[in-house]
């Protein structure tokens, strides 16, 4: 009898989880939310990551790092200035999916980040999935856990040549900016036995030091590793004197960063 009575009590919990997953009655406020804090992320505004995220949140980063409110908040206050040229990211949710049980909620969906430039454009696809309490009438996010997506290698080889041609034609016209844009903070350049940071080659492009010629007619050649994470891009310059080169390049959210090259006569 008392097993029956424990399987009739299972059973129930089950049937109500189930309705609740099903129904999900503030569906609409939880996507509006969801879809509100998006285009607030879009112009990077903190009040609405405040609103968004409770005091005691857990947040899985795509990249393996996990941080806090706090450490959100703080990141955001302290990003440098936007300028008018650089790159925009606009993020927008795809394949919403919403489970939810009383006053919690999972909300799961794909989250598509695209950014633009005068010259490319780049987007990345992640899975993301939150858990929201409502607590006192608001929903506030306490988990979030992002994935990103593997590239297809045929979106992922165009890019890559595209951004290759950019920064020697960046090089070539002494455009800072652009090549700002392209290369990540830790970028280094090894000409022979030299080291090259970024900053260096920066300011050796704005005095004129560092000029490099066309590239060759020949099409480079690009290797993709880490399922689309890393690509190697080895190819010539043919002015002012033949030069073989090798450029790492990262495939970061915001789109590909130069994080290494070597070149050699």
């Amino acid at each position: 009898m008392k097993t029956k009575v424990a399987s009739s009590a299972i059973l129930l919990l089950v049937m109500t989880t189930s309705v609740f997953a099903q129904t999900a009655p503030d569906a609409a406020e939880l996507t509006k939310l969801l879809n509100d804090f998006l285009a607030g992320a879009s112009r990077n505004d903190p009040a609405v990551h405040e609103r968004f995220w409770a005091d005691d949140l857990i947040y899985t980063r795509s990249a393996g790092r996990r941080v806090n409110k706090a450490e959100i908040l703080h990141d955001l206050r302290n990003e440098p200035a936007r300028k008018p040229t650089d790159p925009k990211t606009i993020y927008t949710a795809e394949d919403i999916r919403i489970q939810q049980y009383g006053d919690t909620a999972v909300v799961a969906f794909r989250l598509v980040a695209t950014t633009e430039t005068s010259d490319t454009r780049h987007v990345a696809n992640l899975l993301n999935s939150g858990t929201f309490v409502k607590r006192n009438g608001k929903w506030q996010v306490v988990n979030w856990q992002s994935t990103r997506m593997p590239y297809a290698e045929a979106d992922i080889k165009p890019g890559a040549e595209a951004v290759d041609r950019l920064i020697f034609d960046s090089m070539r016209r002494a455009d800072v900016d652009k090549l700002t844009e392209l290369t990540d903070p830790n970028f280094i350049w090894i000409q022979g036995t030299s080291q090259i940071t970024r900053q260096q080659m920066l300011d050796g492009v704005r005095a004129g030091k560092l000029k490099y010629g066309k590239m060759d007619s020949e099409r480079p050649s690009v290797s993709v590793y880490g399922g689309g994470d890393t690509v190697v891009v080895r190819g010539s310059l043919t002015s002012p004197t033949a030069t073989h080169y090798t450029l790492t390049l990262s495939n970061q959210v915001g789109g590909w960063k130069a994080v290494a090259l070597h070149t050699t006569n």
